[in-house]
Formats: C-alpha cells, structure tokens, sequence
C-alpha cells in the first residue's frame, strides 16, 4: 500500500521528483516498472523537459562509456594505468543499454529517435602521448569489455578512420589512435521526451510545467511538505519521497531541505563553450567521437574532443569543451546562485578549494580571454585545415562541480555524487559528468538507498530482473553474463 492509497488527495504523492531532465525521468520509468500504482509528480521550472543540462546542446549529447575518454584511465606514479573508472563507467553504460534494450523490446522506446552508431577514438600525438596511448590500449584490451579495442599508428589507416582528422597533418608527426567501433551518439533530449511521452500515455506521471520548488520541509508527520510557485500563485503538495534531480539547482534544494547531509556541500559552477560546424560538407566526412588528452595541468573538464552529434536530429560537428565562469547555478538561473548557496556550513571548504586550485581558476580565466581565432588553433590540433567561417561559438550547460567538506578539508570532486538523507526520504544528485549516460545506474543506486525494502522484496526484484537481467551481477567476473548483456544491448544497436 502507497501514501496515496492511505491519503485521498490531490496533492498528496508517493513521489515527487524534481527536475524534468533525464535523471528525474530514469527515475519516474523504473519507478513505473517496479510499482505502476505509484503516484509520481515530475515538478520542472521550464515549460518543457529536458532543456537545462540534459538537452543535446548542453554537454549531455554523447554516450560515454570509457571508450575513448582518457581522463578515466589516469596514469599512477608508476607508470601504471588504472583502469578501475573506466570499467566502473563501462558497465554502467551497458547497463543503460541492457534497459534501452527491453523498454524497445515492449515497444515501449523506439531507438532509432534517440540513438545513433558512431565509432569512438582516442587520437593523441608526441611521443609520451603514444606511448601513454599503447599502454592504455594495452592495459584495456586485456578486460571483455574492451577486447574489440583497436590500435594504431599507420597515417593511411587513421586517414580511414578520421579523414577530417588527418588531412593536412604532416606525414612524419608521431601519431596514434585506440577505436572502439560500436560505439553511440546519444541525444539525451529525445531520449526524454520518448520517457515523458509513454509515461504519460500510460497515465503513471503527473506533472507540472513552469513551476518552481520555492521550499521543502519535513511536516508533523514526518512526511515532506513541498511548496510550489506557478503564474498562479503558490502552493504545496505532500509525499513521503522526493528526488531532487535538477542538476545545477539540487545544491540550493538540498541546503533548503535542512538535512544534516547538506551541510557537507558547496558548488563550484563552470560554463561551457562549443564550436559548432553544421556545414553537410564537413559533417558527413567526420563519423567519429575523437577524444584528446588534456594538456599538463589543465582539469579533467578540458579534455578536447571532436564530436559528431545529432542535436533535433540533425548531424552536426562540435569541438571543444572551452570553459567559461559564471555564477549561475543553471543556464536558465539567477547569477546569485552561487552567493546565496554559500553558508557558515561549507564557506571553509569552499575557501580551501579555491587556496588548492589556484591553477584550475588561472585556467578558467585564461578561457575567458581567449578570442574566436585562439579557439580556432586549438580546434587545428584536431583539424589542421579548420576554417575559422565554418565555426560558431555555442554556449553549452552549466556544470557544478562538488565541493566537499572532509576530514582532510575541502575537496573538489569531479564527477557525480548521490547525497541522501539518513531516513532514506530524500535523495539529491550533485555533480556532472559522466550523469546522463549511467543515468540507469545512479538511479538504481538511489532506489537501493531509498527504498531498500522494496529493492529487497521479491515482487520488485523480478520486475527488475525482467528489465535488467544482469542486475546485481558482476559482469567483469562473469564473462557468460557479460556477453548475454553485450548481445542484447547489441540488438538495440542494429535497429538503428
């Protein structure tokens, strides 16, 4: 029995989550699975889903699973590679796929409006770069995972893997490239409207457009009081759960709902920055994702990478990241977000962070003066024949990037983190990428923290099992449920 079954209402929910991006929506589908007699509120501040982080513009149009990104296979002092994000990322990913593949399976998603095949490369020159590369290929290759891995460093079959790419470089350049071929494009953005859109079909999900969380509190009965601000006025509504999914705006929400947990927490934002080509000419000779490494002292952030990308299902071309600095929290928000998230709580940490990254906010001011022309030598690393008329400047997502408080001071953390509550009643996600591409992951990992009697029943363990046949199972361990996976996530792939 649901909250809403006990209490007859129309503001009462057993869910509320907040954000209308692909976080939120992953969430509201896997909660339809397992219970369909939920009542589930998607609550978005903008008159449509998926436009802040999660749309293809805004940082979220890719499909990472450590194929060719190198910041995920840091080198240890050592000179050994550390595989271990790379494989974590992987599976999560295909654990992505694994679902795609059975909502398809039901005629419940159609692939072919959200998912394109697109090989993966790493392409790095200078001697320490290759033999950085090799030892990466080498250490990779050895896993399952990565078995179809390939190398290179013949100039005429890199021609053939990235034209673009290699017209105009010098023949006696040292060279080399790891391609993974099946690899995707995703566009995140249609992916959730496809969510949107058989959620309510099947009438499990109400939601509500053009409205804004303005506060959350525990009431008398324990349960959270949320209160929403529309044209009309304000209101609240009332659930024993919330989700606060609204990438850069889950910061202010968490220190809103006075959790304990929230104390632990700043944000540090980060603007992005794409040069976008959308002439057909240059478009259709690059069919790649080619992944640089980022220079000596640069942040994880700043690795190059040459994309091709469907965004509203046109292909097109975008080189970069370049960052910029601003003090929004979203790209639709307030540029006092970053001052009003500050508090007696977290200002130590965040002091810290600033005194320990001196280089990182030196080179978010560096972007700051670069000009068109300096963007354009930077993209002529990948494209030695770029023509500065062919590209666009195109302002991305807003990222906030973690700052924690520990017990070694403020640390800034790069990727993503689940916060919850000590009752289980609230969950937040913090933090950037990788998110949207193990989406199915994270919000495994939040119904597990959340909602762990359920996770444990039976009833919720088949319905799972039935979507996610390798759920709770170590696929780097077991090769034969590794490839059960990989065949049917490979089935996905050729309806495209």
């Amino acid at each position: 029995m649901y909250f809403s079954d006990v209490v007859h209402s129309d503001n009462h929910y057993d869910a509320v989550l907040v954000g209308g991006g692909i976080m939120s929506a992953t969430l509201a589908v896997l909660l339809n699975e397992v219970a369909p007699e939920m009542r589930v509120l998607i609550v978005e501040r903008l008159h449509s889903p998926a436009l802040e982080s999660t749309a293809a513009i805004n940082n979220a149009g890719t499909g990472h699973a450590a194929n060719c990104e190198l910041n995920y296979t840091p080198m240890l002092p050592d000179g050994q590679i550390n595989p271990s994000k790379a494989l974590a990322i992987n599976h999560a990913f295909e654990q992505s796929l694994e679902f795609w593949a059975s909502l398809t399976e039901v005629g419940k998603l159609d692939p072919q409006k959200f998912i394109n095949n697109l090989p993966h490369i790493s392409f790095v020159w200078g001697e320490q770069d290759v033999s950085f590369l090799k030892e990466r290929y080498r250490k990779l290759s050895s896993f399952l995972a990565f078995a179809d891995m390939e190398w290179s460093n013949d100039f005429g079959e890199l021609a053939d893997w990235m034209p673009l790419v290699m017209d105009g470089r010098p023949f006696g350049q040292s060279i080399a490239a790891t391609r993974i071929s099946r690899g995707t494009d995703i566009d995140f953005g249609a992916l959730t409207h496809s969510y949107f859109d058989l959620l309510q079909v099947s009438g499990a999900l109400d939601v509500k457009f053009s409205t804004e969380v303005s506060d959350l509190k525990k009431d008398s009965d324990d349960n959270w009081r949320i209160y929403l601000e529309d044209a009309n006025g304000i209101n609240d509504i009332c659930t024993p759960f919330v989700f606060l999914g609204a990438v850069g705006g889950a910061l202010t929400l968490l220190q809103k709902s006075g959790i304990p947990e929230s104390y632990l927490y700043g944000g540090f934002p980060v603007s992005g920055q794409w040069l976008v080509c959308s002439d057909n000419c240059l478009t259709e000779k690059h069919n790649a994702k080619v992944y640089g490494k980022a220079k000596v002292g640069a942040p994880p952030m700043s690795v190059p990478h040459l994309d091709s990308r469907w965004i509203d299902g046109k292909r097109s071309l975008l080189f970069g990241p370049f960052a910029g600095v601003s003090t929004k929290f979203l790209k639709n928000g307030s540029y006092w977000d970053l001052f009003k998230s500050i508090s007696k709580y977290n200002f130590g940490a965040m002091t810290q962070v600033g005194i320990k990254n001196v280089d990182l906010v030196k080179y978010l001011f560096g972007q700051l003066r670069l000009d068109h022309f300096d963007r354009i030598n930077s993209l002529r690393d990948f494209l030695p024949k770029g023509d500065p008329k062919d590209w666009k400047l195109s302002v991305a997502g807003q990222r906030v990037q973690i700052i924690k408080r520990t017990s070694k001071g403020g640390v800034l953390q790069m990727g993503t983190e689940v916060v919850t509550s000590s009752d289980g009643s609230l969950a937040a996600l913090l933090g950037a990428s990788p998110g949207a591409s193990t989406a199915v992951t994270i919000m495994l990992e939040v119904l597990q923290r959340c909602w762990a009697d359920k996770m444990a029943s039976d009833q919720w363990q088949k319905r799972l099992r039935r979507l996610l046949p390798s759920f709770q199972k170590d696929l780097l361990s077991e090769p034969s449920i590794f490839l059960q996976t990989r065949k049917r996530s490979s089935s996905l792939l050729n309806l495209i």
